[in-house]
């Protein structure tokens, strides 16, 4: 038995005994033995009807408790239904009322962590497409400085090739020019060119 049930049920077995004792009290001399088992049923029926107004009573009371307990436990379907109209049943109307909004609060959160989420989804979505072109630009950019870098060796080792050859067909041409002085004729062959080149001249 719950205490609410036992604050309920005392009261009225305290009064009704009461009532059974000051009957008594007033009628003592006129007491006979069948007045005493008529006594005991009445305290028995006096004891059973206090307790049966306690459960009535608490009983609502104690369903109620229990729909909040599992409301708070994240249960936003549960309600109290009572048909009464009384305390009780304005109190139920009022659980169910503040258990409606809580369910429509967590619904508009919910929907709007939703939208919020396939707003930052989109917005993600877009900066990774431009971060990904981004990415490819720049490898497309060291792609072609790679190749440029390689164009620039290649030309390096082709400059390199040529200044060698170069240096070589001077070298060439220097012993062919001193091959050439060292021929007898060659003087000859000089001078002969600049009276040429000094009649022409005149």
């Amino acid at each position: 038995m719950s205490k609410l049930s036992r604050k309920v049920a005392f009261p009225i077995i305290i009064t009704g005994l009461f009532v059974i004792v000051s009957f008594i009290a007033l009628n003592y001399d006129n007491l006979s033995p069948s007045f005493y088992i008529m006594f005991l049923l009445l305290t028995a029926y006096v004891f059973l009807f206090g307790f049966a107004i306690g459960q009535n009573f608490t009983a609502p009371v104690r369903k109620l408790l229990q729909k909040a307990d599992s409301l708070s436990k994240g249960d936003l379907k549960s309600r109290f239904y009572l048909e009464s109209k009384d305390e009780m049943g304005q109190l139920a109307n009022v659980f169910n009322r503040i258990a409606d909004q809580l369910e429509e609060g967590s619904f508009n959160n919910e929907k709007t962590k939703r939208s919020v989420g396939i707003k930052v989804e989109a917005e993600t979505r877009s900066l990774r497409e431009t971060i990904g072109a981004l990415e490819q630009k720049v490898q497309n950019r060291t792609l072609e400085m790679q190749k440029m870098v390689l164009d620039m060796e290649k030309l390096k080792e082709n400059l390199k090739a040529r200044e060698e050859e170069s240096a070589a067909l001077k070298s060439e041409l220097a012993e062919l020019k001193e091959k050439l002085d060292k021929r007898p004729g060659a003087k000859k062959n000089k001078d002969e060119d600049l009276e040429v080149q000094e009649n022409s001249a005149i």
